[in-house]
């Protein structure tokens, strides 16, 4: 009991000493003898000296009174495809034929070959190595296609090979050895024919 007597006295002290301390560290609000400006009269507005502008600093204010323009529109697409057709095309860049002629040809987009497209139908998901036995997990058109060796893709390639980075396949039509490399989440790209 005579512990918590103590301690009570101790906590006790330390807060007399905290109120004491605020008080003497109060501020206090002062006083003068005699104002500088009589009451009820309107202050003089003290005079603002101009100087010249030194160097570049110069604000405009003529600006902020102008009227903002609409928005016109964009100008140019920043996500659209970068292509030397469309930069012939910019009000900038704008060519100037001497005269009537043929006009360019539109380059030529190479076509995707069976193969390719047979392939891209199909996402990669992953692989299960069981019994040193691989087997591809493939997506395509809402169902989930198991692949192992020996089996065959869209009826016409048969699997030769499957490692953890690529998917060999055959032709059905000439036997080729075709080489797809395998990224998850990502539809089959054919790198080599």
């Amino acid at each position: 009991m005579n512990r918590k007597k103590l301690l009570l006295s101790v906590l006790i002290m330390a807060l007399a000493l905290s109120v004491v301390y605020s008080f003497w560290k109060m501020p206090r609000q002062k006083t003068v003898q005699t104002l500088t400006i009589t009451p009820g009269v309107a202050a003089k507005a003290k005079k603002v000296v101009q100087r010249p502008p030194s160097g570049n600093t110069v604000v405009r204010l003529d600006l902020l009174d102008r009227q903002s323009e609409a928005f016109s529109g964009f100008r140019r697409n920043i996500f659209g495809q970068v292509s030397h057709e469309k930069k012939a095309r910019s009000p900038k860049r704008r060519a100037v034929i001497a005269g009537p002629g043929p006009s360019p040809a539109p380059p030529q987009i190479p076509q995707p070959s069976p193969i390719q497209r047979d392939m891209a139908q199909f996402t990669f998901l992953g692989f299960l190595k069981k019994e040193n036995r691989q087997t591809v997990f493939l997506t395509g058109n809402n169902e989930i296609f198991l692949v192992r060796k020996g089996d065959t893709i869209a009826g016409r390639y048969r699997v030769a090979n499957i490692t953890d980075e690529m998917l060999s396949v055959r032709t059905a039509d000439n036997g080729e050895e075709i080489i797809i490399p395998l990224i998850e989440n990502r539809p089959l790209t054919v790198t080599g024919q």
